[in-house]
């Protein structure tokens, strides 16, 4: 016997939108978009359309959508797909609404402003994460995509079981949850880093040497965080770098690209040029330097001298390939 399961996606953005489709797949799932955006409300309830992300997609017409935060009470699964910065703020806020044993899965990519993870910051005692190498427009489309479910290995279940049945979407599985979470945020920076080298060579044996340099440097950050070092083998890590480091609809590569071919980015925090991988270069530069171990992360500290410092893209190149 199928059990029905309310499922309220906190974020009708790109990626939230495009989840929201693939789960409305399920026919045992009813899927509901809770957005601040008035007129993205409006548009997927009347029109069955999210105009302002995807103007040419309509969604499948059970999805509903709501401003309304008392939405929660009837969660029994509560994805997040906010920015990452605005999370433990939002979740704070929705705590003592939400059902005993409802399952919080965090998809927003990056980490807290205090540099901790987010799933740890966040007041809910049945959380997982969820990652992998997703860009929302594929999913959108139907195409067959993965993520890593970080979590309890029952949670995992149900939710492969249960939540995901017939919508196409796959998951691996690690209970270390930190894993996951330190695999999407570290992606973002070695896209960068990627995107440096493409933007500059267009060369597949440029980009696999870096490629290289930054899976070791991962796989070492892992265990500097006390994490599974095996995570990298999982969609959320060498799945998630390459397809965001190798494929120009990342924002993070994007950025790399065009600075390796000499357009300046504004990296003030300023401009909403910059992305999430800049946060990270900044806080694991730092980190590594004052943990001493500027040797051994020589891709982090090329992006940090880049990024922070001043120092000249040529400096950069010769710095990577050393």
């Amino acid at each position: 016997m199928q059990h029905h399961k309310t499922i309220v996606i906190a974020g009708a953005g790109v990626f939230g939108t495009a989840i929201a489709e693939r789960l409305a797949w399920n026919d045992t799932n009813t899927v509901i978009l809770w957005t601040i955006e008035e007129d993205v409300v409006q548009d997927i309830n009347k029109n069955h359309r999210n105009s302002k992300y995807f103007p040419t997609h309509f969604l499948n017409t059970t999805i509903r959508a709501t401003n309304d935060k008392e939405i929660f009470r009837s969660a029994d699964c509560i994805l997040l797909v906010i920015p990452s910065k605005a999370i433990v703020p939002f979740t704070n806020e929705i705590q003592s609404m939400t059902k005993e044993g409802c399952m919080v899965i965090n998809l927003a990519k990056g980490m807290s402003d205090d540099g901790a993870f987010i799933t740890e910051k966040i007041p809910f005692a049945r959380t997982a994460s969820m990652k992998g190498p997703t860009f929302a427009i594929e999913v959108l489309n139907g195409l067959p995509s993965a993520f890593t479910f970080g979590g309890s290995k029952a949670d995992y279940l149900e939710f492969k079981e249960e939540v995901l049945k017939g919508t196409g979407l796959y998951l691996d599985h690690t209970v270390d949850i930190r894993s996951v979470e330190l695999m999407s945020v570290l992606k973002n920076m070695y896209a960068i880093a990627i995107g440096l080298v493409s933007g500059r060579f267009n060369s597949p044996n440029v980009d696999f040497l870096v490629y290289t340099k930054a899976v070791n440097e991962m796989r070492k950050f892992l265990t500097l965080f006390d994490c599974d070092p095996q995570t990298i083998f999982c969609y959320c890590g060498l799945g998630d770098l390459g397809l965001t480091s190798l494929n120009d609809l990342s924002r993070n590569r994007t950025m790399g690209l065009l600075m390796g071919k000499g357009f300046s980015i504004d990296n003030s925090g300023s401009s909403s040029t910059v992305v999430e991988g800049c946060r990270t270069i900044k806080l694991m530069g730092e980190m590594t330097r004052e943990k001493g171990l500027k040797e051994e992360y020589p891709l982090v500290q090329a992006l940090y001298r880049l990024m922070n410092e001043g120092e000249s893209l040529n400096d950069y190149m010769m710095a990577t390939f050393s």
